[in-house]
């Protein structure tokens, strides 16, 4: 049974990137860990939650377009977990603005549009979590 609780006494700066094309991943996670933040990686939605169980983040940026389970269902099925209500969520997307459901009725805390502007992530990013 996982316990889903955060150690308040070590906060790690921990931030989970979700993206099927492990190139985006990897330069997510290069330009991140260039900042001081500590990230981990997941290729799918089902790898994305099954590492949230074992080592909560602080925030997780999630690619909307993968394969068998895209971000709005891994949003969907973190937020049954009433223990991640408060998880920070930012979807990290090429799609237009327009095809973007309203931010309230996706339960995220915001959208990452890609080409990823490497100024405003870390802006957004820094709202949640502070370098290590």
């Amino acid at each position: 049974m996982t316990s889903w609780l955060v150690d308040l006494e070590n906060p790690r700066s921990l931030i989970l990137v979700v993206d099927d094309i492990r190139d985006n991943c990897f330069l997510l996670q290069t330009f991140l860990e260039s900042e001081g933040y500590e990230v981990d990686t997941a290729e799918s939605g089902v790898e994305a939650i099954a590492k949230i169980e074992l080592n909560l983040p602080m925030l997780v940026l999630l690619d909307v377009m993968m394969p068998e389970m895209n971000g709005y269902e891994v949003v969907e099925n973190i937020r049954q977990n009433l223990h991640l209500l408060n998880l920070p969520i930012f979807l990290v997307t090429g799609m237009d603005i327009s095809a973007i459901p309203a931010v309230e009725q996706t339960h995220i805390n915001g959208v990452i549009h890609k080409p990823v502007d490497f100024d405003q992530l870390l802006e957004k990013v820094q709202v949640f979590v502070y370098p290590g």
